[in-house]
């Protein structure tokens, strides 16, 4: 199996192809390319076999930023290769030429744009995708090179190397700044040298309707700055519950990026060994388990799994069923969350120490704060309209184009612990122009079909006893009808959105972040960079409640 790519095409929002770059062979056109995948219907997959083409092939596509990204392939290719190299050129067409990735900055910079994707691939096959080492390689023309163009006089002739010219292009990546680094650039210096660590978990849970968890997964991801001189050698040490054996259980599927030894991860876990790229990057990746043990789920409750808040539904209420309610219990605890943030990780220093600070800028010790709360209903099609939405705290609208109630409450409403309910009312479909007999959108009686017991038998020769009727039966009758005909237009499910910052579901902490000064080079004499560290965690739309 190979791992050549063959070509990368580039459309805009209008369906226009705004960059063609083939690395190899003969692939189709992109003229051709785009109407068979949208021929598919949304979503899309991100890799569709296309038959009818000559030969074979098979289109690897990606959405960002109403930008459509594809790439082929007539061989036998790994797919998750060609769909990583295709978020590596997003990545460093950020880095390059500023995100957010707009289609007019690629067309205004074409003349990076080539230079990084013949540096990135050469003939299909990968070779340099770190955006480091890509600014040794890449000419970027700055604001004077520009003016000069633009006035029809020549620019810095960076092409052209003179004698002196190459005797300190030499000196510069001599054997003095230490072994080549792919992931970090030579000779790099800055006036302030600082560090930051920020770890974000989203959270992925799925809950029964008797509130027991079927799945519960948070996501997290480990993403560093350094703006340090010099080589520094950096160890961040992790920490959770339980010491060394409450990590390996948290920590599951752990990806790392390749500055880190992962001998030394191996041999003690938690600890990551590396020197970092210049700027930001993500240093690793990992995913935890939160499901409760066996035990735990005997003796179930919503505290066991530890979230801050919790949705639950109540459908079919009201006389005729037509109402339902959202009752957002908002609890507030976070464990593992210290009163302070200088109890909290005692291995870094106040802020005027010159070695370390355990937050993030300001240097606030606050408590954790739930923020950005957001409840929301999908409700079938068949729903006209939701009316009467009538919220205890913050404010809830329905969308009928998305068949969405949202449920917002600010920072303020979910301050206190407590519980907080919508209630809202669903108005059926209209099934004809005659309304008579209809009970919210539908025919409750004998113009819906239902047999009427009381009416007259057909060629009957005796007259029948008339039976004076139960008001209190009937009247139970037809409201029993009214809850089974609104039945199918009851919510099935909702889900909860929120952020946290400060702390993390899963208990992981940074116990450490410590510089190597015998293995670091250049650093400097009485070097003591700031450090920062940052929790955050995040449900988008992530805490599902099924009926």
């Amino acid at each position: 199996m190979s791992t050549a790519v063959e070509a990368i095409y580039i459309f805009n929002q209008n369906n226009h192809c705004i960059l063609e770059h083939v690395y190899r062979s003969r692939p189709p056109p992109p003229q051709a390319i785009l109407p068979l995948y949208q021929r598919h219907t949304k979503p899309r997959p991100s890799v569709i076999h296309l038959p009818d083409v000559n030969p074979p092939t098979v289109l690897f596509s990606l959405l960002h930023a109403n930008l459509l990204f594809l790439s082929t392939a007539s061989t036998d290719v790994e797919p998750l290769f060609i769909l990583e190299f295709l978020h590596r050129i997003i990545d460093v067409f950020e880095e390059f030429i500023g995100a957010p990735l707009l289609a007019n900055k690629i067309e205004s910079s074409y003349d990076v744009v080539a230079q990084l994707l013949g540096e990135m691939c050469d003939a299909g096959s990968v070779c340099n995708t770190e955006p480091n080492a890509l600014r040794d390689d890449v000419d970027i023309p700055g604001w004077m090179d520009k003016l000069l163009v633009g006035v029809g006089l020549p620019g810095n002739p960076t092409g052209s190397l003179s004698t002196g010219g190459l005797k300190q292009y030499l000196q510069l990546n001599s054997s003095t700044t230490g072994p080549a680094i792919p992931w970090r650039r030579a000779n790099v210096r800055h006036t302030s040298n600082e560090l930051y660590v920020d770890i974000l978990e989203t959270l992925n849970v799925t809950l029964a309707p008797s509130g027991r968890p079927l799945a519960a997964i948070a996501n997290g991801s480990i993403a560093f700055t350094s703006r340090i001189s010099g080589v520094p050698d950096l160890l961040l040490t992790l920490a959770a519950s339980g010491g060394q054996i409450g990590l390996e259980k948290a920590i599951e599927l752990p990806v790392f990026h390749p500055c880190v030894r992962l001998a030394r991860w191996k041999e003690r876990p938690g600890e990551l060994s590396f020197i970092p790229p210049d700027g930001k990057f993500v240093l690793a990746g990992y995913e935890v388990n939160l499901m409760p043990s066996i035990h735990d789920l005997k003796s179930w409750s919503n505290a066991n799994l530890q979230l801050p808040a919790s949705v639950e539904v109540l459908t079919s209420l009201g006389q005729n069923g037509a109402d339902f309610e959202i009752r957002l219990a908002i609890h507030n605890t976070f464990p593992g969350s210290a009163p302070t943030l200088q109890t909290q990780r005692p291995a870094f220093g106040p802020r005027g120490s010159g070695t370390s600070t355990p937050v993030f800028g300001g240097g606030s010790n606050t408590a954790p704060i739930l923020q950005d709360v957001v409840v929301t209903v999908p409700v079938p099609n068949a729903v006209r309209s939701v009316i009467d939405l009538r919220a205890s705290r913050g404010e809830a609208y329905f969308t009928a184009s998305e068949s969405v109630v949202e449920w917002r409450l600010p920072t303020k409403a979910v301050a206190s612990p407590g519980t907080a309910t919508l209630r809202c009312t669903m108005v059926g479909p209209v099934a004809d122009d005659d309304t008579d007999g209809m009970v919210n959108g539908f025919h409750s009686g004998p113009k819906s079909g239902d047999y009427d017991e009381q009416q007259d038998a057909y060629q009957s020769s005796a007259p029948q006893p008339i039976k004076a009727p139960n008001s209190r039966d009937k009247q139970d009758s037809q409201d029993q009808k009214k809850v089974q005909l609104n039945a199918p237009l009851m919510p099935t499910s909702a889900s909860l959105s929120f952020s946290v910052k400060g702390w993390l579901a899963s208990g992981i902490k940074v116990d450490g972040l410590v510089i190597d000064t015998r293995r670091s080079k250049g650093l400097g004499e009485g070097v003591k960079p700031y450090k920062g560290v940052k929790y955050l965690t995040v449900s988008r739309k992530g805490i599902e409640t099924r009926c």
